[in-house]
């Protein structure tokens, strides 16, 4: 009977464990002024005047920033070992009075900080993690643990780009508990349609890189299978080839014949080669093959000036006309 009780307790685990990735995501309460933001490093070391710059921002909006003890550590690159990177994110995670957290920048090292978190970490007090390129790693643990997450720029931009920027502003509204609605311009390999479903994604090599691993990964085919789901991603200084094979993993993984709608947001710092003009051309020739609607050129990126906040893990309709593409997030 004991036997069959933890065997029963684990089948139970793992399937919550699944459903966390579905679409009854807790999104985390809005901020209001007095409230207070951590500012962190999980990843790799950010320029020294970068925490406080952004502290300043969120200051002029009526928070209160509280930076992080280690967020200007150096080991080897990284914003301190493994060991204080993870007990920053942890006290930030842990502690009822802060309300969100904003990561200084990417580059690498989030993922390490996986193997020492549990779910318990990143659900017992919701809260927003902002940022995007290398924290795509802790976006992904968030939504595996049942938690919306915030995709958006982070501390060089609030710093760099100020309180009063438009897409800083934007990124401020979302934290007030005001959800988006996007609309850009057409690109000419737009294919049209309508898709409804959860919004996951961010830099592709790193949701690729921890691709199996059941625990973490967010596009885990046991965990999206059945789920409707909208992917995003973008990328930096990732050759046309290199992007090709990641595609195609994800395409060998399932997971392409899961989602309901592709944004292919801006993928910079490349060189286009082998009779391609640019990574569009050499997407679209896989994902306009899908029966789905996919959208190119979304501002979602590395360039700051073309990173609109994406919700990791909330509803959202896109909808991609011969005109237009419309993002719109809802509960």
């Amino acid at each position: 009977m004991k036997h069959l009780i933890i065997t029963a307790f684990i089948a139970l685990t793992t399937i919550m464990s699944a459903l966390a990735c579905g679409k009854t995501l807790k999104m985390p309460n809005p901020l209001k002024p007095g409230d207070k933001i951590a500012i962190i490093s999980p990843a790799s070391k950010p320029g020294d005047k970068n925490p406080e710059q952004a502290a300043n921002t969120l200051r002029a909006w009526g928070f209160v920033p509280v930076i992080g003890q280690h967020s200007l550590s150096n080991c080897h690159g990284y914003a301190g070992s493994i060991d204080e990177r993870c007990a920053d994110l942890r006290w930030a995670l842990n502690d009822p009075d802060i309300k969100a957290i904003v990561c200084t920048r990417g580059g690498y090292g989030s993922s390490m900080l996986l193997d020492p978190m549990t779910h318990e970490d990143f659900k017992q007090h919701p809260k927003w993690i902002v940022g995007y390129s290398d924290i795509t790693a802790l976006h992904s643990a968030m939504v595996c643990s049942g938690v919306m997450s915030l995709h958006a720029n982070m501390g060089g931009a609030l710093g760099e780009r100020g309180a009063t920027d438009s897409i800083n502003l934007m990124l401020r509204d979302v934290l007030m508990g005001k959800l988006p609605s996007y609309t850009v311009p057409s690109h000419p390999l737009n294919k049209t349609g309508v898709a409804k479903g959860i919004v996951i994604g961010g830099n592709m090599a790193v949701f690729t890189n921890i691709g199996g691993s059941r625990e973490w990964d967010f596009l885990d085919r046991d965990n999206i299978k059945g789920k409707d789901i909208i992917l995003f991603f973008e990328d930096v200084s990732e050759s046309m080839p290199r992007v090709n094979s990641m595609l195609q993993q994800l395409r060998l993984k399932g997971v392409l014949n899961h989602v309901k709608g592709i944004i292919v947001g801006r993928f910079t710092e490349y060189e286009p080669r082998d009779g391609y003009t640019d990574m569009n051309q050499m997407l679209a020739e896989t994902l306009n093959g899908y029966n789905i609607p996919v959208c190119y050129d979304f501002p979602a990126s590395h360039d700051e000036n073309w990173n609109y906040p994406m919700i990791e893990g909330c509803h959202a309709t896109l909808t991609i006309s011969p005109q237009e593409v419309n993002l719109t997030f809802d509960k």
